[in-house]
């Protein structure tokens, strides 16, 4: 038999049963499926974590769930100082991290619970909808300025890219993944949110946006579909030299699992929680049956759900 996991879907119901925990002045302290915790989540994915809370939420209604969505360097600060015992990150800590937990003889946990795909969206008037890996790095590192270097018979203009904000999990994978550590270019701006960016994108013929793609990805949730009605998520291709329009591909649930997509990352929830509280129940809500669920819903590639590719072939 082998050992269950830290998060494993039964320790709720398990943990629950426990009881109220106390603390050792018997003030009563949340447990597994009641009580308030805060949890600092990565802005890029509120809107599918927003989701998770309230499936929770309408589980345990004596259970409340406060996320703050902040950009990826004040939710790894938020951690360390112990201002949270919950984050939803691209990453994991560093060792740097590790240790700092250590001295306050705390653990972290990190489970993967996600794959998601970075979006670069165009405004509608943008004739350019497609672009070569090559053609996404030469914009981000400042090689290509305006849409005429793509295409001649563009007729936009200097291009402006814009992000959520300059620390977020967004800008890091550009500037590692395809920048490889060179600076972003001059004309690079921040909105401060996705949902700023995909507004910024939809008023503004010469921007490109990077989003998660969890904004967009839903598309029985209103919102994602009103933003997808404003602007158009570019197709990539890994081949510097396409031959059809097939070698470009956007951040589609299946593309995202099979890889073919090349903008993916790995999401993961690191917990620092060192008992049995509401966080741990939160985790075990997020990796099992029903919190997987919601990720594939959501477009997402969920950790522990095989996602059902169907070939259609004449």
């Amino acid at each position: 038999m082998t050992k269950a996991s830290f998060f494993t879907p039964l320790l709720v119901a398990g943990l629950a049963i426990m009881g109220t925990a106390c603390n050792q002045s018997g003030k009563v302290l949340d447990t597994p499926t009641s009580g308030h915790i805060k949890i600092s989540v990565d802005e890029t994915f509120a809107p599918i974590m927003e989701a998770e809370a309230n499936a929770f939420q309408g589980l345990y209604k004596y259970a409340k769930i406060q996320a703050e969505y902040k950009p990826e360097t004040e939710v790894i600060r938020a951690l360390l100082e112990d201002t949270v015992r919950l984050v939803i990150s691209t990453r994991h800590l560093t060792d740097k991290e590790v240790a700092e937990l250590d001295k306050q003889k705390l653990v972290p946990r990190t489970t993967k619970i996600a794959v998601d795909g970075i979006a670069l969206i165009l405004n509608n008037e943008n004739t350019d909808s497609t672009l070569t890996l090559q053609q996404v790095r030469d914009i981000f590192t400042g090689k290509t300025t305006t849409w005429k270097q793509l295409d001649p018979t563009n007729k936009g203009g200097e291009i402006t890219i814009v992000f959520d904000s300059g620390n977020s999990s967004t800008a890091r994978y550009i500037l590692d993944s395809i920048n490889q550590k060179q600076p972003l270019p001059a004309n690079t701006f921040s909105a401060n949110s996705n949902s700023k960016v995909l507004d910024y994108v939809a008023q503004n013929r010469n921007a490109i946006g990077i989003i998660g793609v969890n904004w967009i990805s839903d598309r029985d949730d209103s919102t994602a579909t009103s933003f997808l009605k404003n602007v158009k998520v570019a197709g990539i291709s890994r081949n510097p030299n396409p031959t059809s329009e097939e070698e470009y591909v956007q951040p589609y649930q299946a593309f995202l699992a099979q890889g073919t997509y090349p903008l993916r990352r790995e999401v993961y929830m690191i917990s620092k929680e060192a008992r049995a509280g509401l966080g741990t129940g939160f985790a075990s809500f997020l990796v099992g049956d029903k919190g997987q669920r919601i990720i594939l819903k959501s477009g997402l590639v969920p950790a522990s759900m095989p996602v059902r590719i169907v070939s259609i072939t004449e």
